[in-house]
C-alpha cells in the first residue's frame, strides 16, 4: 500500500474541510470496500478521513411516516430496526442477502451507495479498464462478462453496481441528503447516479468533496407490500447476477401503485418506470405481470455471454408479483 495520512473527524465540517482541495482524500466509513480497493491498488489515497463516529447515525421516522437512515448507520442496525422492517421491508431483505453477517455489522448506508464495481477487470491493474482508468478501453466487452450489464451499457463500460440496499432504495424514491463546505443539498437516488455514458470513471451527481448525510424513505411509499429478491451463482454470501424489487398496492382488484427496481443488470440500480405504467391501473393478473415484465426488458441489449439475464430477469419480475398479490399457484 502506498502511505497516507488519517484524522478522525470529530465534526462534519472539520471532515469537509479535510478533503477540500486533495483529490487523493478519501472518507472512511465501515472499509469493507475501500480498503479492499487499497490493497488491490486500485485505489490509492493521500489521506482517509475517518467519519464513522460523527453524529450521522440512527433510524428516525418523519411526520409523513417515512424513515430516514443516518449515512453512518451499519447495515446490520438499518436491516434490524423494527420501523424499517415494518414499513419498508424490501430494503431488509435486500440487506439480509446483500453481504455477510461480519460485513454487514461493519458497511454504513452512505458507503453502501458509493462502492465500486467488482467486475474483475476493474480490480486487476494489468488489465484495461475505462472506470479505473479512463481511455484505457474495457476489456469486459471481449472479455468474461458473463454477469455483466445488459441494459443501459455503453461501448465504454458494461459493469454493474453491486448493491443489493441501493436497488430496495430506488424502488422506494429514496432521496440522497448530503453537505458540503458551501451547505446542504439532496439528490433523488434517480438522479444520484450518472449514466456510463463515455466517461464511466464518473458514476454520481455527488459535488467533489461532499459527503452523504441521511438517505429518506418518503412516507409516500411507507407500508407497500414489498419484496426484494435475488438470485445468485451461490447460496452463500455473492453479489445479484440478477435481483429486483417490488412494492405494490392493491386495492379493489386493481393496481393502484406498482415500484420495480432490478439490481445486477445495469451499472446503477434499474428503475422499471415504463414496465410501471404497464401495470399501474389494471388487474393482477399473470397476462398483465407478464406484460409487464416484457416491457422492463424491452431495452435490454446483451453481449455475446449474458442474454440469459433478459428472461431470468423477467421470470424474476413475473414471479415477485405472483407472490406479493398471492396468484403465484393460480
Amino acid at each position: 500500500m502506498r502511505e497516507f495520512a488519517y484524522e478522525r473527524a470529530a465534526r462534519v465540517r472539520d471532515a469537509l474541510t479535510a478533503v477540500a482541495g486533495d483529490p487523493g482524500a478519501r472518507f472512511l466509513g465501515g472499509g469493507t470496500n475501500l480498503v479492499d480497493l487499497m490493497k488491490s491498488g486500485v485505489e490509492e489515497p493521500t489521506r482517509l478521513v475517518d467519519v464513522r463516529r460523527l453524529p450521522l447515525d440512527g433510524v428516525a421516522v418523519t411526520p409523513d411516516g417515512g424513515v430516514v437512515l443516518g449515512a453512518t448507520t451499519t447495515n446490520s442496525d438499518a436491516a434490524a430496526h423494527p420501523e424499517v422492517r415494518h414499513r419498508f421491508p424490501a430494503v431488509t431483505q435486500a440487506v439480509l442477502a446483500g453481504a455477510s453477517g461480519q460485513l454487514r455489522n461493519m458497511a454504513t448506508v452512505g458507503g453502501n451507495l458509493l462502492q465500486r464495481t467488482r467486475c474483475g477487470y476493474f480490480a486487476d491493474l494489468s488489465r484495461a479498464c475505462n472506470k479505473r482508468d479512463p481511455g484505457s478501453g474495457c476489456t469486459a466487452l471481449d472479455g468474461v462478462h458473463h454477469n455483466h450489464a445488459v441494459l443501459g451499457h455503453s461501448p465504454h463500460c458494461v459493469a454493474t453496481h453491486p448493491s443489493d440496499l441501493a436497488v430496495a432504495l430506488a424502488a422506494f424514491d429514496a432521496v440522497v441528503h448530503y453537505e458540503t463546505l458551501d451547505g446542504a443539498g439532496e439528490l433523488p437516488l434517480s438522479r444520484f447516479y450518472l449514466p456510463v455514458g463515455d466517461r464511466p470513471d464518473r458514476e454520481t451527481a455527488l459535488p467533489p468533496g461532499a459527503l452523504i448525510t441521511a438517505v429518506t424513505l418518503p412516507g409516500s411509499a411507507a407500508g407497500l407490500r414489498s419484496r426484494y429478491r435475488k438470485v445468485r451463482e451461490r447460496a452463500s454470501y455473492a453479489f445479484a447476477t440478477v435481483s429486483v424489487a417490488v412494492a405494490l398496492d392493491v386495492r379493489d382488484g386493481q393496481v393502484r401503485d406498482v415500484r420495480i427496481a432490478l439490481g445486477g443488470v445495469a451499472s446503477h440500480p434499474w428503475r422499471a418506470a415504463s414496465a410501471e405504467a404497464v401495470l399501474r391501473g389494471n388487474r393482477p393478473t399473470a397476462e398483465h405481470f407478464r406484460a409487464c415484465a416484457e416491457e422492463a426488458l424491452s431495452a435490454a441489449e446483451p453481449l455475446r455471454d449474458n442474454g440469459y439475464k433478459v428472461p431470468l430477469a423477467r421470470n424474476l419480475i413475473e414471479a415477485v408479483l405472483a407472490e406479493l398479490t398471492g396468484t403465484e399457484n393460480r
